[in-house]
């Protein structure tokens, strides 16, 4: 059984702080996104563009921040959830694997939170495997009703036998959704607390990784001062088990 590891990170936009002590973090973050020597990626709160903060940060990268992110040798996709008065943002997947096909779709479930999932078709040493990041909304009503959308999503878009991973910022706080996202026949990592958020002092387990037709093996979150810095949200690195 050969492995696959897989990240999901939220990176709060590259930006930290509010006011005149913003930071730019982007730069750092790619840093770390090449220390996870992670055959996929999986981030939330991307930027295409920010017109407002691209004069602010003199720093500010030329290329977008999926493309800026991607180590040497990755393909990079980026999907807009949610457009605002001087930009936009949305997910994105990394991959050391060719990506074969891509496509996303609107599962806004009030006009105040616009959110999508984002689909990508990697082939892993021959195999096709199917990839969901998702950004789930911060009311638990609103996120039940996104997880039978992606259920939807998943009969339309995936078939039942391909290997599928669904990762990213669930806002679970509760753990409510495991039920649900069993009842789709996708599992994570039973029995073991992960949190993620807030970085300084990781107590909600926000940031999942959820599988079909393939074994959990292991998930860590790091931790030091340097992560605490550079996001909202830790990173959440799992080893997956291609079956």
């Amino acid at each position: 059984m050969s492995s696959l590891r897989v990240a999901t990170y939220n990176i709060h936009k590259g930006v930290q702080g509010l006011g005149p002590v913003r930071r730019l973090e982007i730069h750092n973050l790619a840093h770390a996104v090449e220390q996870f020597d992670a055959d996929i990626v999986c981030l939330q709160e991307v930027r295409r563009h920010h017109r407002k903060l691209e004069r602010y940060f003199t720093r500010w990268p030329d290329l977008d921040q999926a493309g800026y992110l991607s180590p040497e040798g990755y393909e990079s996709v980026y999907m807009t959830n949610a457009y605002t008065r001087h930009g936009e943002h949305g997910n994105a997947l990394l991959s050391r694997w060719p990506v074969l096909g891509t496509g996303h779709t609107d599962v806004s479930d009030h006009r105040f939170e616009q959110r999508g999932l984002l689909h990508v078709q990697v082939l892993v040493d021959g195999r096709l495997v199917h990839v969901v990041v998702v950004h789930l909304g911060l009311i638990h009503a609103s996120r039940e009703r996104q997880v039978q959308r992606l259920g939807q999503f998943l009969v339309r878009e995936v078939p039942e036998n391909d290997p599928l991973i669904v990762a990213g910022d669930f806002n679970d706080w509760g753990a409510q959704l495991l039920r649900p996202m069993a009842d789709l026949g996708l599992r994570t990592f039973d029995g073991i607390r992960l949190p993620t958020y807030p970085s300084r002092l990781p107590l909600l387990h926000l940031d999942r990784i959820y599988m079909r037709g393939l074994k959990p093996l292991s998930a860590h979150v790091p931790h030091g001062r340097a992560w605490s810095r550079m996001s909202d949200h830790l990173p959440l690195i799992a080893e997956l088990g291609l079956l």
